[in-house]
């Protein structure tokens, strides 16, 4: 499945593409009392929607030089898998990644990084100069749901088989009934992709948050990407679809202590209804629909997602 890659001449392409860039680039409550929270949340939310944009593109521009070239080189690397190369169209990792302000000298967590889509691409980019840590469940806790013996499996055995690649990343396990992810103030970025659904639904999503506070360095960015479900949906619906509200993040996050430091559309879709018999996962990639209907739902390609970027204040 992995491919293997010779290090030096990814490091010399990383590291002259890095130099090249910057030599042009400035420096520079549940159930109830969640709805409710979640809508007082999303009318702060569009107040404030238009300058939090302008940051973003701002911010984003400062550093998009350097991070894209070096993204373009992971992005080219051979040991991708094919059929995970192919979801670039959706998942727009180049620009997320840039526009979460991703630098390669950066301690960054990535949140369950399942059989390693992301990993594939920040174990590289982070290799010399930085440190990428994928947080996995524990294995020794006996009666998880099966998926996460198997997704962290997968990761671990990708890990082993290319060392050129993924050698110096660390695996770092955590209770997902009491998240931890490490030291106080330890971290400079946190990510975690379509993974909040999960935590809602186990009913601890604000244990997850308050946690990448807590090991997130003051300055520290936490950058988020999940389906989004239209303004004003409850939360049962968003529950059982998949899609949550950008307000209900926005209240977990800032209850947390976050300020929302930028939004982006990178990632939205505007072909997806979200209302969907299956919730979010009719849609590809899990695809759980009857054959009859794979065009339509072909056609309307990966779910709209919401992209946040969140700040821990520096003082």
């Amino acid at each position: 499945m992995d491919r293997k890659l010779a290090v030096r001449p990814l490091v010399a392409c990383l590291t002259l593409s890095l130099l090249a860039a910057c030599v042009s680039t400035d420096p520079s409550g549940d159930n109830a009392a969640a709805t409710a929270d979640a809508a007082a949340a999303s009318a702060s939310a569009d107040s404030g929607s238009a300058s939090a944009s302008a940051s973003a593109s701002a911010s984003s521009s400062m550093v998009s030089n350097a991070t894209g070239a070096a993204l373009d080189t992971v992005l080219a690397g051979d040991w991708r898998t094919p059929k995970w190369v192919a979801r670039d169209q959706y998942r727009h990792p180049k620009e997320t990644l840039s526009f979460f302000l991703l630098k390669p000298d950066q301690t960054v967590i990535e949140i369950t990084p399942g059989g390693g889509w992301y990993t594939e691409l920040l174990a590289p980019y982070l290799r010399d100069s930085g440190h990428y840590v994928a947080a996995v469940w524990d294995d020794k806790i006996t009666g998880q749901p099966n998926y996460r013996y198997n997704l962290n499996k997968q990761l671990r055995e990708k890990i082993a088989g290319n060392a050129d690649v993924y050698g110096k990343t660390e695996v770092r396990i955590f209770d997902a009934k009491k998240p931890d992810f490490g030291p106080p103030n330890s971290a400079d970025v946190v990510l975690t992709f379509r993974n909040a659904h999960n935590w809602v639904e186990d009913g601890n999503a604000q244990d997850y948050f308050n946690a990448f506070f807590a090991v997130l360095k003051p300055g520290g960015t936490l950058g988020f990407v999940d389906h989004r479900a239209k303004a004003g949906t409850d939360l049962p619906t968003q529950i059982k679809s998949g899609y949550l509200t950008e307000a209900l993040v926005k209240k977990y996050a800032t209850d947390a202590g976050f300020v929302l430091d930028g939004e982006s559309e990178v990632n939205a879709n505007a072909k997806d209804t979200t209302d969907h018999p299956n919730g979010v996962w009719t849609l590809p990639p899990s695809n759980q629909h009857d054959k009859a209907d794979d065009a339509k739902y072909q056609a309307i390609g990966e779910s709209d997602r919401m992209t946040l970027r969140f700040k821990k204040p520096a003082g």
